[in-house]
């Protein structure tokens, strides 16, 4: 399996922050093991990354790899719309 490249840009730590980043290793976790790399870039504290990555709104998830690239914005709880942009297939913890 191809491993996947996350950049998860939020605000501090806003419930929405807490929840995307909740949402997000659960969902990775569950799909895709050990098979994916996360940086999370606090924009508070990184201006200058938000800035260079265009990001306008809080939290987004940018898949970097595989390609094509994607941007997901929200605190990632509607997990079939999560994993749809992404690629990967729905399936419940009992279809391991």
């Amino acid at each position: 399996m191809s491993s996947y490249v996350f950049k998860l840009y939020i605000a501090g730590t806003t419930p929405n922050s807490q929840a995307a980043v909740a949402n997000l290793q659960h969902i990775c976790q569950e799909h895709l093991g050990t098979a994916y790399e996360l940086t999370i870039i606090d924009v508070l504290q990184h201006p200058q990354l938000a800035e260079e990555a265009k990001i306008l709104a809080t939290p987004t998830l940018v898949k970097e790899s595989p390609v094509p690239i994607r941007w997901i914005i929200g605190d990632l709880s509607e997990k079939r719309a999560v994993l749809a942009a992404l690629g990967l297939p729905f399936r419940t913890t009992s279809e391991k």
